[in-house]
């Protein structure tokens, strides 16, 4: 079965998120990724839009600092371009990758620190639009709308609320400013007012202190060159 997985934190950089599937350790991490059963690159991705807020909290000992999470608010997703819904809140920027089932399993194994392999019965989330896989910060998985008759899934922790906030690392905030980028052909500015509408964000740099930290060595020119990480 083929499923879009929805990244929103540092997995909306394409070059990062190849890691899981291919192996290797990202710009700015400590860790090396195991990858997946099957390498093969997303057969698509594209930019997508989840209702709810972006949140980072926890503290990574891959980057340190917070990670993003991803706090729905009900409703389903939609493509970049698609019109928002009257009254449409909040929205998290996302990038959909498709994948195999498989793929994505091994996707969810490896951000819990797990080796991969296991298979993931989606039943439950495709049956009741979320379900908990266990406790840990991303085991569970939304089922946040369908796209071109597959499901559009993301994970993030069961009750994002309940972590402390905690402001990112800058190599962790740099990797997604550059993915914004990327997937939604956001501008500089663009992406620092939309990071500041996390609390953690917004609490740790000014605009301009953003603006300064994500410009540092020309991050945000372009997008990241084939195999730069």
């Amino acid at each position: 079965m083929l499923v879009w997985y929805a990244a929103y934190g540092s997995n909306l950089h394409r070059g990062r998120f190849l890691r899981y599937l291919q192996g290797g350790r990202p710009d700015g991490a400590h860790r090396t990724y195991a990858g997946a059963r099957d390498a093969a690159a997303p057969r698509d991705d594209v930019a997508y839009h989840l209702p709810g807020q972006l949140r980072f909290g926890w503290t990574s000992p891959t980057w340190g600092g917070g990670i993003a999470f991803y706090e729905a608010s009900g409703g389903e997703g939609r493509p970049s371009g698609a019109e928002p819904e009257e009254g449409e809140g909040p929205e998290v920027l996302a990038r959909a990758y498709l994948l195999t089932d498989e793929q994505f399993a091994d996707v969810v194994a490896q951000e819990m620190r797990r080796a991969p392999g296991a298979a993931l019965d989606l039943t439950p989330t495709l049956r009741a639009g979320r379900h908990a896989y266990g406790p840990g910060r991303y085991e569970t998985v939304h089922h946040v709308g369908d796209l071109e008759g597959r499901p559009v899934l993301t994970f993030t922790a069961d009750r994002p609320t309940d972590l402390s906030e905690n402001a990112p690392a800058p190599a962790y905030l740099r990797t997604i400013a550059s993915g914004l980028v990327d997937a939604h052909r956001l501008s500089l500015d663009e992406v620092v007012r939309y990071l500041r509408r996390s609390p953690a964000v917004g609490a740790a740099w000014t605009p301009g202190e953003l603006t300064e930290l994500l410009g540092e060595g020309n991050t945000l020119a372009g997008p990241p060159p084939p195999g730069s990480i």
